[in-house]
């Protein structure tokens, strides 16, 4: 086990996406207006790609194209004082080609929000990250 100078236990990328595999939910960071945004999403991990679902005219789908953006994903327990968080980077892409949409559709991906939700962001988990604390 390696821990980093904290003393919180260091994942590797393997145990990184399969805890980011066991939650619904993450935060997208992007840049809009040339700020930092972050926006809480429902997702999906396909393989090694987080797919997310959202409107086609919303502010997510036009900040996170062909943009590098950050994704976090955390669990914790407050009694127990213990808890992960996996941190990806990569390129946001939406996803155009009707195949690749009709595959995704079949996910078991959600959107918890109302409205139609039909535009599929995926983003290519190119660095990962993460961390784990254990009392």
């Amino acid at each position: 086990m390696q821990l980093d100078s904290s003393g919180l236990q260091v994942l590797s990328r393997e145990e990184c996406l399969g805890l980011l595999s066991t939650t619904p939910i993450g935060r997208i960071v992007f840049t809009e207006h040339a700020l930092p945004a972050v926006q809480p999403v429902n997702f999906h991990l396909d393989g090694r790609s987080i797919v997310i679902r959202t409107s086609i005219g919303s502010k997510l789908a036009a900040a996170t194209r062909y943009a590098v953006v950050a994704f976090e994903a955390d669990e914790f327990d407050s009694e127990l004082r213990t808890g992960w968080s996996v941190t990806a980077v990569g390129q946001a892409r939406a996803v155009t080609d009707p195949d690749e949409i009709h595959r995704l559709a079949a996910l078991p991906l959600t959107a918890w929000a109302p409205g139609t939700r039909d535009h599929y962001i995926v983003v290519d988990a190119e660095q990962v990250s993460g961390r784990r604390i254990n009392h």
